[in-house]
């Protein structure tokens, strides 16, 4: 596969401010994933700056331990407009390392209540080492489609404040 990246888009009935805030919230993240790999979060506060690390308990039979944590590193923090993080792990020594894989979130508000929002997962940036045991992207196609109708859903029910919205 020559593109190193996916991407999927979907307008949604909610403001940008309420999709934002339900995407900065680490509680929410097992609901959103389209995978059912993410669990709970070991971190709880909300997304507010670059660099925040960000910890999720997870799942995955093909993983060696089955369950496992991954340590999140905010990249984009843009409210209301752009959200995204590098996932990685932390090692024995407390030291963080990270593949080089990204998950990052566009929103685009349409309109006061309706807003685009793309979902990209990007892997250009992992090295030949980690690419020789993973296979990228490491889900179906459906996965990100799957994960924006579960952000819909939330980001509709949701009672999150948002300013002006």
């Amino acid at each position: 596969m020559d593109q190193e990246n996916v991407t999927a888009t979907l307008t949604v009935a909610v403001p940008a401010a309420r999709v934002f805030a339900v995407l900065a919230d680490p509680t929410t993240h097992a609901a959103i994933d389209g995978t059912g790999w993410v669990q709970e979060p070991v971190d709880r506060a909300p997304l507010t700056e670059v660099g925040q690390i960000f910890r999720m308990d997870m799942y995955h039979a093909n993983h060696p331990d089955g369950d496992y944590q991954v340590a999140n590193k905010v990249q984009v923090l843009d409210p209301a407009r752009a959200i995204g993080w590098l996932t990685g792990e932390e090692k024995g020594d407390g030291h963080l390392e990270f593949g080089g894989w990204m998950w990052r979130y566009d929103l685009a508000p349409l309109g006061p209540s309706e807003t685009e929002v793309t979902l990209t997962y990007d892997w250009s940036a992992v090295p030949p080492f980690i690419r020789e045991y993973i296979q990228f992207p490491p889900f179906g196609p459906e996965h990100l489609a799957n994960s924006l109708r579960h952000l819909a859903e939330l980001a509709a029910t949701s009672a999150t404040p948002t300013p002006g919205g």
